[in-house]
């Protein structure tokens, strides 16, 4: 399989990388190995993962892993897995692909520690406090799938128009060095993906969160976190 780390070696360090064309050089590497590489692709929400999930399952073999203990509160944790895991079970159907899903466990202190910790609770969205949730949740990612023997482990997350991708892409990077598994480069949101996404969400009806998650953020945002916990709470019981 590619590595990620032997395309950058060739490439002038002073430029810009484009991760999306980064893809699609693997993907073309793939392609004319005749692979399939299994990628163990970590999921924020389910918004996230439409396009992404479109785009991917055509060249791989796809297993969302749904590992978010930044989300506050626990039920609406709860919802946006439920929410994450019937998407997959209804993009299986409509498409006939087979996609594959997994949750970590909720461990939201282990967040709670990192910020508090490294005294990020004040940081701007977008700021350190962001850096080090990706990092976190990348790391879980890259273990679980060097634990699981996946060629590869990326993030839906460069698919939002909010999240630096640039970023998060230099953190994947450095993850896959500790680790028996290779990082998939990405940039989701080019050519029109989050477009797609607003779309797919539309035709699945698929609920759409208004905050990413962190409590620091939602606080400082105004977020109700009450009316939060009771629509979530509604969600679930429905379930039941």
């Amino acid at each position: 399989m590619l590595n990620i780390l032997d395309v950058l070696e060739k490439m002038n360090s002073n430029q810009k990388i484009n991760y999306d064309k980064l893809l699609q050089q693997m993907i073309s590497n793939w392609q004319a190995a005749a692979q399939r590489p299994k990628i163990l692709l970590h999921s924020c929400c389910a918004p996230c993962s439409t396009y992404t999930l479109e785009y991917l399952s055509a060249f791989a073999d796809i297993t969302i892993y749904f590992a978010n203990s930044n989300i506050h509160p626990r039920s609406e944790y709860q919802r946006r897995e439920a929410v994450q895991n019937q998407f997959v079970a209804d993009f299986n159907t409509k498409t006939a692909a087979n996609v594959q899903f997994l949750a970590a466990p909720y461990e939201p202190n282990q967040f709670i520690q990192l910020v508090k910790q490294n005294h990020l609770e004040d940081e701007p969205e977008g700021g350190q406090r962001c850096a080090g949730c990706f990092q976190m949740r990348l790391d879980i990612v890259a273990r679980k799938a060097s634990e699981l023997n996946y060629d590869y482990f990326g993030s839906a997350l460069t698919l939002s128009p909010k999240k630096d991708s640039q970023l998060i892409n230099q953190i994947g990077i450095e993850i896959q060095q500790f680790f028996d598994t290779n990082y998939l480069p990405s940039d989701f949101k080019k050519n029109n993906g989050y477009k797609r996404s607003v779309d797919m969400c539309r035709a699945y009806n698929i609920y759409r969160q208004c905050y990413c998650g962190c409590l620091f953020a939602a606080s400082k945002q105004g977020v109700d976190l009450k009316r939060i916990q009771k629509e979530a709470k509604a969600f679930l019981n429905q379930l039941e």
